[in-house]
This record gives structure tokens, C-alpha cells and sequence, in this order.
């Protein structure tokens, strides 16, 4: 049978590249550097400069250094053009310190000496005017110290000063009736005087007619000084009766109440001797008697307007 001729398409094929079968080697051919290390080397070049990132963080590294070292370096030499200055200013500064605490130790020193000056005046006046009962008024003043037998009375703070309750003081104002209060010494110093006291002293410090007790937070102040617990009162006086007197005596029986409440601690003992200071300050006041004119010419003005005194 004979063999029939190929069929040929009527159209025009594209024409055959002569490498056609090389298709591997043309591929390497054009694309010769991997995607990865075009893509590197796009950011590089987008990112401005053909230097490493680490070379470039060593360089901005190295310019912050020497630009820290040149402050430094400037800000030195500043300070030490201006380190005589601040030194001599420091000085006088100094110096106007310690001519002002100078100043002032003088002042205090001279209200010191000037006050010793008025209290000896005033006890002086006290001795000299007080005519036949001039030791009397000087007692009773706290003009002169004092010495002879009496008590000692000791007051203190509980051990565990933090208790409650109610009891003599109603003490919803206070957050710790376990501590002495300056009511409880202001009643402990009127039941010593109405027990027979001649003379009483507080840790020291001589009471007169004119004396205070009072309190400044915590602290009791006797004549605006403060005083620190255990309270030590001494009281002249005839000891036996006077401790006997206070013992039995309303404001005795509320300090036994103290401390059966709130532990607060006290003790009284008879003293052969005790000795009290003076005073260390006095109000001298002085009276004089109303004239009889005086009083004559109140009783006609009382009378023209019809209203007296009580």
C-alpha cells in the first residue's frame, strides 16, 4: 500500500528559536544572580547607600560618642572658669550665716540676762513690800524656793497604753485613754492644794496662782513647757497628813480609778525633805485701796442714775 503524503495546516507557523532546546541553559543565562540577592540589593540601593546597616550603626555610634565627649568636655571648662566664682560667693554666704547666728545668739543672750534681771526685781519687790507677811507672800507666790518635808507623788503612762473603755474621763475624744492627760495632772495638782499643799513642783517646775496646765497633742504642758512622762509631783507640806488628805480626797479617789481602768501607774510616799525651786517666771500685779472720795463720788453717781453694782 503506498504510503500517504503529511498534512500540512494552511496557515503560516511562528518560526523556531535555535536554542530552542536549550531551554536550561538560557534560563541561566539570563537570570544569572539569584531573587534572593536582587532583592538585597534593591533595598540597598533604595535605602541610600551601598554601607552595611552594622557599619553604619557603628558610625552614628562613634559621632555620639565624640559629641558627648566634646559637651563634657565644654561643660569642664565652664566649670572650672566658674569654680572661683562659686566658691567665693559660697563663702560669703557663709560668712553672712554665721554673723546672723552670731547676732542672734547675742539677742537671746541679752533677753536671757534681762529676764533673770525682771524676775529677781520682782521676787526682791515680793520680799520687801509684802510688809509683815512678806515671807508669806513669797511662798505662797513661788518667789522663793522652798524646802521642808512633804510628798512625792509619781503618775506614769500604762504599760500598754492603748486600752478603751469609758470610765472618769469619757474619753470618746481620745484615742488612747492609757496615757496621762493634762485634766488628770490639773486634778492631781487642786487635790494636792486642797489636801494642805504649801508649795507644788511638776518634774521641776514650781507651780504658782498663775500656772497652767495644759496640752499640746500629746504633750502636757506646765507654763507652755513641756513635759516627759513618768510625772513627778512634789508637794511641802505635813507629809502623813497631807498623803492621808489626798487619798481620800474625790481627786485621789479619781487617780485610783485611773489606774484601776486604765492601767495608769501611780505611787505616794511621804518625803523627810523635799526642796522646790523658784518660779522661774512671775506676774507682779499690785493693788491699791479705793479712796473714800472715790467711793463717795460712785455712790452719788449710782444714786443720780437710779442702777447699782452687782
Amino acid at each position: 500500500m503506498p504510503q500517504q503524503p503529511p498534512v500540512r495546516s494552511t496557515g503560516s507557523a511562528p518560526p523556531t528559536r535555535p536554542d530552542a532546546s536549550m531551554s536550561l541553559l538560557t534560563n541561566v543565562m539570563e537570570h544569572s544572580l539569584d531573587d534572593g540577592y536582587a532583592e538585597a540589593a534593591a533595598r540597598r540601593d533604595a535605602e541610600g547607600g551601598g554601607l552595611p546597616r552594622t557599619l553604619r550603626a557603628k558610625l552614628g555610634l562613634a559621632a555620639g560618642l565624640v559629641l558627648a565627649a566634646a559637651v563634657v568636655t565644654v561643660g569642664a571648662a565652664q566649670a572650672r572658669i566658674s569654680a572661683p566664682v562659686v566658691a567665693k560667693e559660697r563663702e560669703e554666704l557663709i560668712d553672712r550665716v554665721e554673723a546672723e547666728t552670731a547676732a542672734v545668739d547675742d539677742l537671746e543672750a541679752g533677753v536671757e540676762r534681762l529676764r533673770t534681771e525682771v524676775e529677781e526685781r520682782q521676787r526682791r519687790a515680793l520680799r520687801t513690800q509684802g510688809g509683815e507677811q512678806g515671807d508669806l507672800v513669797s511662798l505662797l507666790s513661788g518667789a522663793t524656793a522652798v524646802e521642808g518635808p512633804g510628798v512625792k507623788l509619781v503618775v506614769d503612762d500604762a504599760e500598754s497604753s492603748d486600752q478603751g473603755g469609758g470610765g472618769p474621763r469619757e474619753s470618746s475624744s481620745f484615742s488612747d485613754t492609757g496615757r496621762v492627760r493634762d485634766r488628770d495632772m490639773q486634778r492631781v495638782v487642786n487635790g494636792l492644794w486642797e489636801s494642805g499643799a504649801e508649795a507644788v513642783a511638776i518634774n521641776g517646775q514650781r507651780l504658782t496662782a498663775l500656772s497652767a496646765i495644759r496640752a499640746a497633742g500629746d504633750a502636757i504642758l506646765v507654763d507652755n513647757r513641756p513635759l516627759v512622762p513618768p510625772y513627778t509631783v512634789l508637794a511641802v507640806g505635813d507629809g502623813k497628813r497631807l498623803r492621808t488628805a489626798f487619798q481620800n480626797s474625790a481627786d485621789g479617789q479619781y487617780l485610783k480609778v485611773l489606774a484601776e481602768s486604765f492601767g495608769i501607774r501611780s505611787k505616794i510616799s511621804d518625803q523627810d525633805r523635799v526642796s522646790l525651786p523658784a518660779a522661774t517666771s512671775l506676774i507682779v500685779r499690785t493693788a491699791e485701796p479705793q479712796s473714800a472720795d472715790a467711793g463717795n463720788s460712785d455712790g452719788r453717781a449710782a444714786d443720780e442714775t437710779g442702777k447699782g453694782t452687782s
